[in-house]
C-alpha cells in the first residue's frame, strides 16, 4: 500500500480512529480515578552487630552477605510483620507491603515500604530496620551462640510522599492515547479491507484512471418527481447535473461524435434519471438534445418523464414507423425523447443491429447532442454493443449502493471489448462532499439558459411550433 492509500483510508475514515481515541482516553482516565492510589516510602538502614551486656567477652562477629540475603528474605514473613504491626498500632492481618535490597557487598540496605496512605508508608519503612534486627537473631546460629545481636542504624530515614507513586495520570493518558490510536488505524484498516462498498472517489480511482465529471447529491429532487433541472431548476441536484454537463462538454471535445451512453454496473444506481436530467440540461443550454431510451430489458425513460412510451425505437428498428413520428418532444426547453417501445425478445441483437447503427447515424447528425440510456453492464451486454456506436461512456456509480466487485466487473467487460469510460457521475453523494458551490441568486449560467429558452418560445410561437 502507497503512503497515499494509507492517509486516503485514515481521512475516509477518521471518525472511526478518532471515536476509538476518544473512548480508550476516557477509559484510562476513568482507571486512573477510579484506582486507589499508592505511595511509596524510601530508607536506608546498615545493619552491624554488637555483643550483649551479660555475655562474657569473645570476638566480634561480621555479617556476611549470606546473612543479609537471608534477613530480605524473611522480610514479608510473620515473624517480621507480625511484631511491625504491633508496634505500629496496626490490626492483625493489615496489608503490609514492603521490599529490601543490599547494597553491594555492604551491610546497608534499601528498604522500600508502600500503602495508601503516605504517613503509614513512612512508618512502616522506618520501623521494618528494628524489627528484622530483633528477630535476625533467630535465623542465624552462630550469631545467637556468640552473644551478640543485630543493630540496625538509620541513615536515610522515610518521609511521607507527596505524590502517589500509582496511578501515573499523564502515564495512563499516553498509554490511553496510543492503544486507542492503534485501535482505530487497526479497525479503520480492517473495514476498509471488508468493504464490499464504493464510499468515494478513491475507490474508483483504485481500478480506472477515467476523470470523476461530477458528484451528484443525496437529496428529494422534487415533490412531484426526479426530474430536479426543470422541476427544482436552482436546487443542489440540479447544480450537480449541470456540472456534469459541463465536464461531459470537455470530454466530448476530443471525441467529437455528440452522442453518450449512459448506463451503470448494476440497477437501482440512478442511471435513468441521471440521464433524463442531463439531456434537460443540455436542451436548457441551447443545444438541441435527444434522448434515447435503450434499455429494451426494463424501459423506464417514459415512465420517469410521465409520457406515452408504447411506441418508440423498437418500433422504428423493426420499420414499422419513422424516427420522426415517434419522437416526442417533452418540457419546456426542447428536449426531445425517443422512448423503448416494445420489450423485444432479442435486445442485444436489435441493438447491435445495422439498422441500429444507421438510425444513431442520423440522428446524431440532426441532433446537436445525443444521450443513450443503456442497461447496466455487468448483468448484460447491451450497453457494450451500444458504446461503440456513440462519442464515450459515462459510468453512474451510487455511492454507498455499488459494490465494488460489480464496478470491476463492469469496467472488465468494457476493457474485453475496447471500450473505455470516458468519465464517472458518483450518485447519492451525501453532505458536502459533492463539492458543489450554492448561491443565493441565479448564476450567470442560468441567467443566459432562461434567455436562450425564452428566445426559443418566441421562435415557436412565431414559426407555429419546433419542427423536426
Amino acid at each position: 500500500m502507497q503512503l497515499s492509500e494509507f492517509f486516503g483510508v485514515l481521512r475516509a475514515r477518521w471518525t472511526l480512529v478518532a471515536t476509538c481515541v476518544v473512548l480508550a482516553v476516557l477509559a484510562a482516565l476513568a482507571v486512573t480515578l477510579l484506582t486507589t492510589p499508592v505511595y511509596e516510602a524510601r530508607a536506608r538502614i546498615y545493619l552491624s552487630t554488637e555483643r550483649v551486656q551479660d555475655t562474657p567477652q569473645g570476638g566480634v562477629f561480621a555479617l556476611t552477605s549470606d546473612d543479609l540475603e537471608t534477613y530480605v528474605s524473611i522480610l514479608n514473613t510473620p515473624a517480621v510483620l507480625e511484631p511491625l504491626r504491633e508496634e505500629l498500632g496496626m490490626e492483625p492481618g493489615h496489608p503490609v507491603h514492603v521490599s529490601a535490597d543490599v547494597t553491594g557487598s555492604t551491610s546497608i540496605l534499601n528498604i522500600t515500604a508502600t500503602a495508601a496512605d503516605p504517613q503509614e508508608a513512612a512508618r512502616v519503612a522506618n520501623e521494618v530496620g528494628p524489627q528484622l534486627g530483633a528477630v535476625a537473631g533467630e535465623f542465624s546460629t552462630l550469631l545467637a551462640s556468640s552473644g551478640q545481636k543485630v543493630i540496625s542504624t538509620p541513615i536515610e530515614p522515610a518521609s511521607p510522599p507527596s505524590s502517589p507513586t500509582s496511578p501515573d495520570p499523564v502515564r495512563n493518558i499516553g498509554l490511553g492515547l496510543l492503544a486507542g490510536l492503534v485501535l482505530g488505524i487497526g479497525l479503520a484498516f480492517l473495514r476498509h479491507a471488508l468493504d464490499t462498498k464504493v464510499r468515494g472517489e478513491e475507490d474508483i480511482r483504485a481500478h480506472s484512471d477515467a476523470p470523476m465529471l461530477a458528484g451528484l447529491p443525496l437529496e428529494s429532487t422534487s415533490s412531484k418527481g426526479l426530474v430536479s433541472v426543470e422541476e427544482q431548476p436552482h436546487g443542489r441536484h440540479a447544480e450537480a447535473i449541470r456540472r456534469l454537463r459541463t465536464n461531459l462538454m470537455f470530454v466530448d471535445v476530443t471525441t467529437g461524435r455528440h452522442s453518450f451512453v449512459v448506463t451503470s454496473a448494476m440497477p437501482g444506481e440512478g442511471k435513468t434519471t441521471t440521464a433524463v436530467n442531463l439531456a434537460l440540461a443540455m436542451a436548457d443550454s441551447g443545444r438541441r438534445t435527444l434522448l434515447v431510451d435503450a434499455d429494451l430489458r426494463k424501459p423506464s425513460v417514459a415512465r420517469t418523464l410521465g409520457m406515452e412510451g408504447s411506441v418508440g425505437l423498437t418500433t422504428v428498428l423493426l420499420g414499422d414507423a419513422e424516427v420522426h413520428d415517434v419522437i416526442q418532444p417533452w418540457g419546456s426547453v426542447g428536449m426531445d425523447v425517443l422512448p423503448a417501445g416494445q420489450i423485444p425478445p432479442n435486445p442485444s441483437e436489435l441493438l447491435g443491429s445495422a439498422p441500429m447503427e444507421a438510425l444513431l447515424t442520423t440522428l446524431v447528425q440532426e441532433y446537436d447532442f445525443v444521450l443513450i440510456d443503456s442497461p447496466p453492464v455487468v448483468p448484460v451486454i447491451d450497453a457494450v454493443v451500444i458504446e461503440r456506436l456513440t462519442g464515450g461512456l459515462v459510468m453512474v456509480v451510487g455511492v454507498d449502493r455499488t459494490r465494488k466487485k460489480d464496478l470491476v466487473a463492469a469496467l472488465k467487460q468494457l476493457d474485453t471489448v475496447g471500450a473505455r469510460v470516458s468519465g464517472f457521475a458518483r450518485n447519492f453523494v451525501s453532505g458536502k462532499s459533492s463539492g458543489e458551490y450554492r448561491y443565493g441568486y441565479h448564476t450567470y449560467e442560468q441567467e443566459a439558459a432562461s434567455e436562450t429558452r425564452r428566445g426559443r418560445r418566441r421562435a415557436e410561437a412565431t414559426s407555429g411550433g419546433r419542427g423536426q
